[in-house]
Formats: C-alpha cells, sequence, structure tokens
C-alpha cells in the first residue's frame, strides 16, 4: 500500500485493519520511508533500508505524538547516512547499528556504574525516582531506611548486599522487639531492590527468596466503651499540641484516615460537607465526608484575621506545622509519634529520670489504654456504627472503602445521606459514652422503617 505521507490529512485517514499493516510512501525520492498502522489507531513511523543484503527497520517515531515535519527529517538523516555508508564515506553510518552500539554502552555503563553505587545513593535514588513521585507517605519509607538500612549498609556497595545480610538485619530488628518494625522494613527494601533491577542498577534483588521475618498480624485493635472515655478526658492533660490533640479526636468521629484528617484544608469545606479530592484520597476517588456539630467544633474558624490587610481571610490548612515557614499541615507521623509518646512517658524525680532494678526506665502511660494507633481510632468508629446498627455498605461508604466485584461497575451511588445518618448517629453514641449518660443510639434508617 502506497499513500501521500507529507500530508497530515491523508497520514489522520489512514484506517487500522484488524493486523498490522505498512502503508510506504508514493514518493520515488522517499524509498524505504513508512508508516506501520497497527489494529489499536496508533502509527509508527519507519525507515526500511539495506545494509550488506540484511534488510534493516529504523523505527523513526510515533505519529502524531511527533510532527509530521520532524519524522521525514529524521528520515532524511537516516538515509543521508545509509548512502554515504554505500559509497564508502567516511561519513557514512548504519542507524539501526548505531541505535544498539549505543544501547549497549548504555547498559555497559550502568553496569559499571551498578559496582559503584552505594546503599546511601541507592536509598537517595529511590526516594527521588521513585517514592516522591508515586507515594504519598514516601518520607515514612525515608524515615524506615534511614533508621535501619542506611547506618548498616550505607557505606557498602549495593552490588556487595546478599540475601544473608537481609536476612541478618531483619532478624536485628525482631530481636529488639519489633517484629512489626522488621515486616515493614522488609517492604520498603525489598521495594528498593526491585526498582534498582527494573532501572538496570543490579542484575538481581538480595531479597529473592527472603520471607517475611515476622507473622503478619490481623489488625483488630479497637477501642472499647470505656477506652474511648478514658482516652478522650486523657487527652486533654496529655503531652501533645492542640492541635494533635483535635486531629485525632476528628479521627475517631470521623473514621476518615489519619493523613486525610491531617491535610484537612479550608478549600475541601464547604457548609457542612467536607470533601476529600482525588489525590488525597487513598482510592484515587473523591470522598463526602458530612461533619457533625462535635466535628466542626474541633474544626474550629475557617478564618484568620490577616494582620497586614486587616481582614479575615481562609485560614488554609486546618492542622498547620508550626515548626516551617513553609505553609503545610503538620506531619502524618505526628500523631502517631504523640501516641507513642504518652504511652510510655519517663517518670522524673527532681527533673530527672527513675530506673527500675534493672536500669530500665520508668514510664507513666498518660492516655491510660492499652497500645494502640491512630488507625484504630478510625476502627473504633467503623466497629461502633455496626454495633449501632447501620449495614457494611454504609460503613464502607463513610470509610471511602471501594467496591468490589460487579457491584463496583453498576452501583454508583454515592450515599451521602446515608454518610450524613451514620455519623450523627455515631456521634450521639460517642457523646453518651463520653458524658457516662445513657442515651438510646437508634440509626435513622431503622427508625424510619
Amino acid at each position: 500500500m502506497k499513500a501521500n505521507l507529507s500530508n497530515d490529512a491523508v497520514v489522520r485517514n489512514l484506517q487500522p485493519a484488524e493486523k498490522p499493516y505498512y502503508c510506504m510512501s508514493d514518493d520515488k525520492n522517499e524509498k524505504g520511508f513508512g508508516v506501520l498502522v497497527y489494529p489499536t489507531g496508533s502509527m509508527t513511523f519507519v525507515f526500511k533500508y539495506k545494509i550488506d543484503g540484511t534488510q534493516k527497520l529504523l523505527k523513526l517515531g510515533e505519529y502524531p505524538k511527533e510532527k509530521l515535519a520532524y519524522l521525514r527529517a529524521e528520515y532524511l538523516k537516516a538515509s543521508l547516512r545509509v548512502k554515504d555508508l554505500r559509497r564508502g564515506s567516511a561519513d557514512g553510518v548504519d542507524p539501526v547499528a548505531k541505535i544498539k552500539r549505543e544501547k549497549l554502552q548504555r547498559i555497559a555503563e550502568a553496569a559499571a556504574q551498578s559496582q559503584l553505587l552505594t546503599v546511601s545513593e541507592l536509598i537517595t535514588e529511590y526516594i527521588d525516582k521513585h517514592a516522591k513521585p508515586n507515594k504519598r507517605g514516601w518520607k515514612e519509607d525515608k524515615r524506615i531506611l534511614d533508621h535501619d538500612a542506611l547506618p548498616v549498609w550505607g557505606k557498602r556497595k549495593a552490588a556487595d548486599i546478599t540475601k544473608r545480610d537481609v536476612v541478618l538485619l531483619l532478624e536485628r530488628i525482631v530481636e529488639r522487639g519489633s517484629p512489626g518494625s522488621a515486616n515493614n522494613n522488609f517492604k520498603i527494601i525489598r521495594k528498593m531492590f526491585t526498582f534498582a533491577v527494573e532501572r538496570d542498577i543490579l542484575q538481581q534483588s538480595p531479597c529473592v527468596g527472603v520471607k517475611m521475618p515476622a507473622p503478619l498480624i490481623r489488625k483488630d485493635r479497637y477501642l472499647d466503651e470505656n477506652e474511648i472515655r478514658i482516652f478522650w478526658n486523657n487527652l486533654d492533660s496529655c503531652h501533645v499540641s492542640d492541635d494533635v490533640r483535635r486531629a485525632l479526636k476528628l479521627i475517631l468521629l470521623t473514621g476518615q484516615r489519619p493523613g486525610e484528617v491531617i491535610g484537612m484544608h479550608t478549600d475541601e469545606i464547604d457548609g457542612t460537607w467536607w470533601t476529600i479530592p482525588v489525590e488525597r484520597s487513598k482510592n484515587k476517588r473523591a470522598h463526602h465526608v458530612y461533619l457533625t456539630a462535635s466535628a466542626l467544633e474541633l474544626i474550629g474558624e475557617l478564618k484568620v484575621l490577616d494582620e497586614k490587610t486587616n481582614e479575615m481571610k481562609p485560614k488554609g490548612f486546618i492542622f498547620p506545622t508550626p515548626l516551617t515557614k513553609k505553609i503545610q499541615h503538620i506531619e502524618n507521623t505526628v500523631p502517631a509519634q504523640a501516641i507513642r509518646r504518652n504511652l510510655a512517658v519517663p517518670v522524673l524525680v527532681n527533673g530527672k529520670p527513675v530506673f527500675d532494678k534493672k536500669g530500665n526506665p520508668i514510664t507513666e502511660n498518660k492516655l491510660g489504654v492499652a497500645d494502640f494507633t491512630p488507625h484504630d481510632l478510625r476502627r473504633t468508629c467503623a466497629t461502633f456504627m455496626s454495633k449501632i446498627g447501620f449495614m457494611d455498605e454504609t460503613i464502607d461508604a463513610v470509610l471511602n472503602h471501594t467496591k468490589q466485584g460487579i457491584i463496583r461497575t453498576y452501583n454508583v451511588n454515592r450515599y451521602d445521606k446515608e454518610i450524613q445518618q451514620a455519623l450523627e448517629s455515631w456521634e450521639r453514641k460517642l457523646n453518651s459514652i463520653i458524658t457516662g449518660s445513657e442515651s438510646k443510639v437508634i440509626p435513622i434508617s431503622r427508625r424510619a422503617a
């Protein structure tokens, strides 16, 4: 098949077929210039030529990603080099052979570079090239790698790390009493070395064949009524900032993910509804959360006085960081750190820590409840909504869980009404728990029935 490949309209009108086909230029001066048309409709311009009786094919570029003028110019340069090569000119070059040589050279250079790359440099490249662009929680990846892998392996060559090194590092973390941290380390270390293989930094990952260092524990921790009451009341006297205190309570009250609550912004709030945008939602779906009276009270004023203009302006982040001049919210890890600190506060006598007979510091649990995390507050909210009588579909809607199976395709209901009913009922139940007053909490849906 031939066509006028110098005309954009002609090229655009080339129709795909069941199988890929080749269309060559009808211009006798453009020998070997053509386009491959695929069943999907995509097009790749190519240059077909022979060197010493061997057929070669050079890909010039994708159309219409590359303009036709550019593709024709690339063809012209390649064809002139082939003509020079056939004439024996020193300027001649086989374009395909040149590309292969350059590729082999890049692979060789990458292999040589990988022998010099240290683990510290690999961590930096992994964070900059993979974690930051793809993970909202990239700072946690960096924290984990900096805490354990970097001090032990930092100066070693990445290519020298063996399976045995990985096993010993993970065992050391388990032996210090942190099996959960060992599992998290393994997940991040494994991803980092897989990243190195994908980028031709390493030929093989030392994590291949390594098992999870500790048994995976099913997360089912939630606070019962007594723990909720103690936690809520003790939180006011703990060593935490007002922002962290309000954020923790808001996580329990709304059931939303800790990171999404921490990043709350006035732009996301419209009256009694808070919309978590796509870019901040874990499942990449915008999510509507009804804000009860208690939630709005915890959020506080949405506008502040601008000292320069003496006018009221939007507050911005509801939980802004106090540690930097940058306009951003407090770090996502801060609530978890605050809980850990207050679960074991060193006991001081005359300003000095007190130790037991074994030399261990004596600590006090300021929160008054057993170990838990901010995410357990979200689970607590969901559990009590279930106890009140709400169905799983409504609870999943509150939590912004992705629908499963065929229902995901056909049910596009946002459940705004049900979300409001569930959160209002949970607010009443939570208030009765905190105050100790008995109040029968009945879902509105059940009451109407």
